[in-house]
């Protein structure tokens, strides 16, 4: 099996319309956090298809695709990452996460992030020294802070919050949109697992979140503690 093969499959799907859309869509724009990112116009569930199909790839065979130029292609190889992750023994699983870490500066847009971090790193970590997260909140690299938070999924899933909670509050003066989403997204998790455990941290924060970050905490509130918390009156 070769990375060739995968590319053939993406390609013979490539749709220059469904491209143009997605170049809006992830902010390929000059300034923009996408800026400059090349697409073929492949809609998800044929990524998630061919990477399926394509799980036994070498890991060399990965990193071609991780350093393409289109973003489909570099979201496709993740996606075979989470693969070899969830199917493989433990030997298998700590190559698939020193991999990933070792090309982080690759998974470089949220969708990246989103479908890998919280399906690779936190299950890695789940029983590990959790300090690398620390470091990559501490970055100055916009998607190695959302893999920070993203990451904190899996623990929130395991009723695990002290790290979503400490990392949250790093990022809570971060200045872009995307960290703002992505923490307030971690606290709305945490909510649906303990709401008193979401709003013990609001309590001690909410004054100071910017505002998507609190409107995405808080989208799950019963609309007069919601408009409370908009309001602060809490």
């Amino acid at each position: 099996m070769d990375y060739t093969s995968v590319q053939k499959k993406l390609r013979e799907q490539a749709d220059e319309e469904i491209a143009t859309h997605s170049k809006r869509f992830f902010k390929t724009g000059k300034g923009q956090y996408g800026e400059g990112d090349k697409f073929l116009g492949i809609r998800v569930p044929v990524q998630r298809k061919v990477a399926k199909s394509h799980k036994e790839l070498p890991l060399q065979g990965v990193e071609k695709l991780l350093q393409s130029e289109y973003h489909e292609e570099r979201l496709t190889a993740v996606f075979i990452l989470t693969y070899k992750f969830e199917k493989g023994d433990e030997e298998l699983r700590e190559k698939v996460y020193h991999y990933y870490m070792e090309n982080i500066g690759m998974i470089n847009n949220w969708d990246l992030v989103d479908s890998s971090a919280p399906k690779i790193v936190g299950p890695h970590l789940e029983n590990r020294d959790r300090s690398v997260l620390y470091d990559l909140a501490g970055s100055d690299n916009l998607w190695s802070r959302r893999i920070a938070i993203m990451s904190c999924m899996h623990f929130i899933n395991q009723g695990d919050f002290s790290d979503a909670q400490n990392i949250a509050e790093l990022l809570l003066h971060n200045e872009h949109d995307l960290i703002h989403k992505a923490v307030g997204w971690a606290l709305r998790e945490i909510g649906n697992k303990d709401m008193a455990a979401e709003e013990k941290f609001l309590k001690s924060h909410y004054q100071q979140m910017p505002r998507t970050m609190l409107r995405y905490a808080i989208e799950k509130f019963p609309e007069q503690k919601r408009k409370a918390y908009l309001k602060g009156i809490i």
